[in-house]
C-alpha cells in the first residue's frame, strides 16, 4: 500500500512539474515573442525615418568664404558643380584667381631719406590660390566655413639694422648713354630716381615696375624710342629697361635672388647679350628677393652730362 501511495505521489509530483515546465516554457516564448516583435518594430521605425530624413549633398549647400586674417565672410559660395571634377576644379580656380585679384598688394619697399632716416614702406598682402583651391576641394557637410588663406609679409627693416647700410659695396655696375638723347635719358633718370635708396631687408622682395610705377607723360616720362616685337617703336618712357638691366647686373654681382626676368625681343647695345631685362607696365616685370641675411640699400644714379647710369648694391660694414 504504501509502495502504491509513493509511486502515486511521485507521479503527481512529475505531472505538476510538467505542467509547470509548459507553463514557464509558454510564458517565456510570449516574452521572446514581444520582445522580438518589439525590435523589428523599432527597426521598421527606423529605416522608416531614415527614407523620410533627406541626405545633405555637399553640392545642396551654401559655404561662407571667410578672411582667415579677421573671420569676416568674403563670398558665399553654392558649389553646383562639385561632383562634376573637371567643372569644379575649373570654377574653384577661377573663383581664386578672381579673388586674389582684389586682395594681392605688392610690397612697397622702404627708401632712405637723404637724413638717413627710414621712411615709407608696406606689407605685402597675397591671398594663396592654390590652397584656397585645395580647401575647396575638400568641402563637407559638416563644416560651412571656408578659410581663404591670406598672407601678410611687411618689410623687414629697422632704423638698428640699416645703421651704416651705405658703407660697402657688394657690386656695382654701369651703363652708358648718350647724352644728346635728352627725351630718352629723362626716362633714365627719372627710372633711376625711383629706385634710388630702396632698402631692402633679409627675405624683402623688389618689383621694378611696382618701385617705378606706370610710365605716363603727367609723371614727367617722355616718348622715346622702345623695342616691341624686334621693332623700334616710339613709346611714353622708352629706355627705362637700361635701368632695369643695369639694376639686374648690379643685383646679380651682389648675389641677390633674381625671381622675374625677360629678355628683349631683339639685342641692346648697353649690355652683353642675355644680361638684360625688359619690362613694361601690366607685362614683363625685373623682380628679385633679397636672400642675404642682412639689409642692403640701392644706389642708382644717371648722369646725363657724361651719358652714365651706375647701380651700386651697398650695405653696412659690420654685416658682411
Amino acid at each position: 500500500m504504501k509502495k502504491v501511495l509513493g509511486a502515486l505521489l511521485l507521479g503527481a509530483t512529475i505531472v505538476s512539474a510538467f505542467i509547470a515546465y509548459s507553463m514557464y516554457t509558454n510564458h517565456s516564448a510570449k516574452q521572446t515573442a514581444a520582445i522580438e516583435q518589439k525590435q523589428a518594430a523599432k527597426k521598421a521605425e527606423k529605416k522608416t525615418e531614415k527614407k523620410k530624413k533627406p541626405v545633405l549633398k555637399v553640392e545642396d549647400l551654401t559655404y561662407q568664404l571667410k578672411d582667415s586674417r579677421t573671420g569676416q565672410v568674403m563670398k558665399e559660395f553654392k558649389p553646383v558643380h562639385y561632383k562634376d571634377k573637371d567643372a569644379y576644379d575649373q570654377e574653384i580656380k577661377q573663383l581664386a584667381s578672381e579673388l586674389a585679384k582684389g586682395i594681392d598688394t605688392p610690397m612697397q619697399n622702404i627708401k632712405m631719406d637723404a637724413n638717413g632716416s627710414l621712411t615709407g614702406g608696406s606689407k605685402q598682402i597675397i591671398l594663396k590660390e592654390a590652397e584656397l583651391v585645395k580647401n575647396l576641394q575638400n568641402l563637407n557637410t559638416k563644416q560651412l566655413d571656408v578659410k581663404v588663406p591670406i598672407y601678410e609679409t611687411a618689410p623687414n627693416v629697422t632704423a638698428a639694422s640699416a645703421q651704416g647700410i651705405a658703407d660697402v659695396s657688394l657690386a656695382s655696375y654701369s651703363t652708358r648713354f648718350r647724352p644728346s638723347d635728352t627725351s630718352r635719358n629723362r626716362n633714365v633718370q627719372l627710372s633711376a630716381e625711383a629706385i634710388n635708396n630702396v632698402v631692402l631687408g633679409p627675405g624683402d622682395s623688389f618689383s621694378y615696375n611696382q618701385t617705378v610705377g606706370e610710365r605716363t607723360a603727367e609723371r614727367g616720362y617722355q616718348p622715346a624710342p622702345e623695342i616691341i616685337n624686334k621693332q623700334l617703336v616710339m613709346g611714353i618712357g622708352g629706355g627705362i629697361c637700361q635701368t632695369s638691366s643695369t639694376l639686374f647686373n648690379a643685383i646679380d654681382g651682389a648675389g641677390l635672388q633674381v625671381t622675374a626676368r625677360s629678355h628683349h625681343s631683339k639685342h641692346v647695345g648697353y649690355v652683353p647679350a642675355g644680361r638684360d631685362a625688359t619690362v613694361s607696365w601690366g607685362g614683363p616685370d625685373f623682380k628679385f628677393t633679397n636672400n642675404k641675411d642682412y639689409p642692403v640699400i640701392i644706389k642708382a644714379y644717371a648722369n646725363v652730362n657724361t651719358g652714365v647710369l651706375t647701380v651700386d648694391v651697398r650695405t653696412s660694414q659690420h654685416a658682411i
